[in-house]
């Protein structure tokens, strides 16, 4: 069985994808996920669910819910369930069972150590497959409580990590001409995320498109100005100034 949590929370196995209908049936089983093989306590858990405002009864809902994800989470010859009481709460065993955000992480660490290693082809491989995990935003982008709320921070500021790194990797290969779309995009995604116009000017220069890299510069400067009262970062400063002389390592510094 695969939980996956990178897009619109399912379960699939053999059978294909299942869905939970139920939202507060979903949050718990996106919390236990979130803490997944650790014991969340009872408290926390109905916080997710109702936020301050829980109902006299909560405690009684709360194990309503948890016998309706035990049999959502049942499959024929498993004779226990994942979801496991556990003072002073719940957990969700992933035992033998696969998680897509453990193996996103996998994935991306495995290609951060391929790039640190210069070997630039195996990093955009791994980092590649890391990102097409994704089917969407975290949850659908729900996340009502403060551990889901920052288990899907984290996450996604993992995305924009590995991101930033496979980018890197695909510059290091000489890729810049078919990555400069892409990195317009990025940069009109995440105006304040520096690194994304450090790279657009990079892959701009390469593609003997000068003045176009010192407008992305400008328009940085600009953005961080009026959204920050910021100057741009010595990284980004340091690119415009080898850009305004040509400066040959351009050529080869990512």
């Amino acid at each position: 069985m695969r939980y996956e949590i990178l897009g619109p929370l399912r379960v699939t196995d053999e059978h294909g994808a299942s869905f939970i209908n139920a939202r507060k049936i979903e949050i718990l089983l996106a919390v236990l996920l979130a803490r997944a093989d650790e014991v969340v306590p009872t408290g926390a858990l109905m916080t997710e669910i109702w936020g301050e405002g829980a109902p006299r009864r909560a405690v009684a809902g709360l194990h309503v819910f948890v016998s309706q994800l035990r049999k959502f989470l049942g499959r024929p010859g498993r004779p226990n369930s994942p979801v496991i009481t556990r003072p002073p709460g719940y957990l969700l065993s992933l035992d033998a069972d696969e998680f897509d955000a453990h193996l996103y992480l996998k994935q991306m660490e495995a290609g951060r150590a391929h790039a640190a290693a210069a070997r630039h082809q195996q990093a955009a491989d791994c980092l590649g497959s890391a990102l097409a995990l994704w089917r969407g935003p975290v949850l659908n982008g729900f996340c009502p409580g403060p551990i889901l709320e920052g288990f899907v921070s984290w996450l996604t500021e993992a995305r924009l990590d590995c991101t930033e790194l496979l980018v890197d990797s695909q510059l290091a290969l000489g890729r810049h001409r078919e990555l400069v779309g892409r990195l317009y995009s990025l940069t009109a995604e995440h105006p304040l995320r520096e690194s994304f116009y450090r790279q657009l000017m990079l892959a701009l220069y390469r593609s003997d498109r000068q003045a176009d890299a010192l407008k992305v510069y400008q328009a940085a400067r600009r953005t961080l100005n009026e959204e920050l009262g910021l100057e741009p970062c010595r990284a980004l400063q340091e690119v415009q100034r080898a850009v305004l002389r040509a400066d040959d390592q351009l050529a080869t510094a990512v």
